[in-house]
């Protein structure tokens, strides 16, 4: 049994248990939480009307599973998650300030909840209101991971009518800090708590650009990617404070990441978001960690790595060294040293492993795949271009030609032509032939295809990075066949699955993905690069029509998810990760690029090169 110290000041009993299956909360979250300081290393999430994890000292680190409230009224027991209706509200809409209104199903009580945390320190404060018209007793549900927290209330008796209090959660490295940690916060009381948690956000915001519409969903964007920084490994930003489907390992085993890890692409999407909000200090601060905390000695970079930098995947994604170096060239990080210790050993070893990838950017099959060519290719170019400023021209030669080889086959390695005329990209192709049938099976289950009937959206990397032009005959041709086949009309708007015989997504009744028998769900982050594609040809009307379905995937918390609902709740968040910062990122720059008229990420030596010609 985990040793749990458990300090009530007045009243609250605590209950404390591991769970009845012991893995994670839905990862299906509506409220995520941290105090724009470094000072409190300490991070909230909410779901179901409770809440679900809490990180520390790192983002990657969960050591809460879930705290809520059981209720004893009328001979019955209760719980919030199961027998009340959930509501939340944005007090501030300028602050990560969650409030959660848990109403019961029989009425006979309310019980609201305010979640902030302490600047200063790494604590979480709740302000409780209950309210009931018949005697009720409230307990306290806490499942804590290990012993680095401490429950302190200053709630008064256990049966209570209409009362407030506070509830202060506190972390340090031994109980005895912990407990100082909460009672000072306690002590400070949640309104002095609150308003600096809130001023330290609303400074933020004030410095945020102001777009045309969906402004409070641009707000909460922003602040969730900052809020995903690690506040002792800066520039660390994780995929998502969620496990997938609440998977995850047992307390007797060793830590899982799910999704709090560091992965270079999603990290290269947040970092383009930052910049194209005029945060180029965090964006800086992204490209640093890349580099100097993930990269490896041979120039390549990790599958995903914890925040500290140690590699968890052990796959090689050329899309992720490349990436970075298109995001080293737009943010100008060319000097002499950048240039030696991390561009030119990333460019060197893309020359040399390239271009086919061990995995695509689902990280799931090896070949040859558009989205990573185009990647490797821009990114290349991308090197040339910083080669040229230190008067390497033997680099300049090999990157560029090298670039300029693979752009002209790009066709011949990955469109199928059934006709032997017109043709379209294919999703992946197992070798240099997109035209021989190979077979491939789908992950995660027991499918398998013909590679030449499997086709997603990932052609529009090139369109996006520079590299075709957006009217380009296949990639409109190939347009169409998506459409046809893996686009999905919602409530809010069009959603597109990532191909067609994905597996990564809930059972075909509904249940958890569990890796076997699973059927892929819309992606969110999809309609946001098929609004970048608009943009680039100049339809910024249907550009403006995908930010609007974006905003409408978004959840009550204003979290927008990694996949959403294909029938049942269309267009709602499934459980598969809530909210995703790949997602969030790309509101944003999809956001901007609609504001400026143009796509803020498509690197213009690119362009220049490859897509302005002819």
């Amino acid at each position: 049994m985990t040793r749990i110290v458990l300090f009530i000041l007045f009243g609250f009993t605590p209950i404390m248990a591991q769970g009845p299956d012991a893995h994670w909360a839905t990862a299906a979250k509506n409220g995520f939480g941290t105090s724009n300081t470094l000072d409190s290393k300490v991070w909230f999430t909410l779901a179901d009307g409770v809440m679900t994890e809490v990180f520390y000292p790192t983002v990657d680190m969960p050591k809460v599973r879930s705290l809520q409230f059981l209720i004893i009224t009328g001979g019955q027991t209760e719980n919030e998650a199961d027998d009340t209706v959930h509501r939340l509200e944005l007090p501030n809409p300028a602050s990560l300030t969650f409030r959660q209104i848990n109403r019961a199903k029989s009425g006979a009580y309310t019980i609201t909840k305010t979640y902030v945390t302490d600047p200063r320190r790494s604590s979480v404060l709740i302000r409780v209101d209950f309210n009931t018209a018949r005697n009720a007793q409230l307990y306290i549900k806490y499942v804590p991971v290990g012993d680095k927290s401490v429950l302190v209330s200053n709630c008064g008796l256990p049966t209570l009518q209409r009362r407030q209090c506070t509830l202060a959660l506190g972390f340090g490295e031994t109980i005895a800090k912990a407990r100082a940690t909460a009672r000072t916060s306690l002590a400070r009381g949640f309104g002095a708590v609150a308003r600096e948690y809130e001023l330290g956000w609303q400074k933020y915001v004030a410095k945020l650009p102001r777009v045309q519409k969906h402004q409070q969903q641009f707000t909460m964007a922003a602040m969730v990617l900052k809020g995903l920084e690690d506040k002792t490994y800066r520039g660390a930003v994780i995929a998502s404070p969620s496990t997938p489907w609440g998977g995850g390992q047992k307390p007797d085993q060793p830590p899982v990441s799910g999704y709090h890890a560091v992965w270079a692409r999603d990290l290269y999407h947040v970092a383009t978001a930052f910049d194209a909000m005029g945060d180029r200090a965090t964006a800086h601060r992204l490209l640093d960690y890349l580099f100097r905390v993930q990269q490896k000695l041979d120039g390549s970079f990790p599958q995903n790595s914890w925040v500290d930098g140690r590699p968890i995947g052990n796959g090689v994604q050329m899309d992720q060294i490349a990436l970075p170096l298109v995001l080293a060239y737009q943010l100008g990080s060319n000097d002499r040293s950048t240039w030696l210790k991390h561009i030119k050993p990333a460019a060197d070893f893309i020359v040399q492993n390239g271009p086919r990838t061990d995995q695509d950017r689902w990280e799931e099959k090896s070949g040859y795949s558009p989205s990573s060519l185009a990647a490797q290719i821009a990114g290349l170019v991308c090197a040339a271009e910083i080669a040229k400023a230190h008067l390497d021209n033997v680099s300049v030669k090999k990157y560029l030609d090298t670039a300029d080889r693979w752009a002209q086959n790009v066709e011949k390695w990955t469109v199928t032509r059934p006709d032997g005329a017109s043709g379209y990209y294919l999703r992946i192709t197992a070798n240099d032939n997109p035209n021989d049938g190979a077979k491939m099976e789908i992950n995660s289950s027991t499918r398998v295809v013909d590679e030449r009937k499997i086709v997603d959206a990932g052609f529009l990397e090139l369109v996006r990075l520079g590299i075709k032009k957006p009217r380009d005959p296949l990639i409109v041709e190939s347009l169409r066949l998506i459409d046809q086949l893996i686009k999905v009309k919602t409530p809010v708007g069009e959603a597109w699955y990532r191909y067609n015989h994905d597996a990564y997504g809930e059972t075909p009744d509904g249940g958890n993905y569990d890796g076997r028998n699973g059927v892929g769900r819309l992606w969110a982050l999809l309609t946001g690069e098929r609004g970048e594609y608009e943009l680039a040809v100049g339809d910024i009307a249907s550009a403006r029509k995908r930010l609007d379905a974006l905003a409408g995937f978004a959840n009550d918390g204003l979290m927008i998810p990694e996949q959403v609902w294909d029938r049942g709740q269309i267009g709602k968040g499934t459980g598969s990760a809530t909210p995703l910062a790949w997602s969030m990122a790309q509101f944003i720059r999809l956001a901007m690029s609609i504001e400026r008229g143009r796509n803020v990420e498509t690197p213009g030596v690119v362009w220049e090169r490859y897509g302005s010609r002819g």
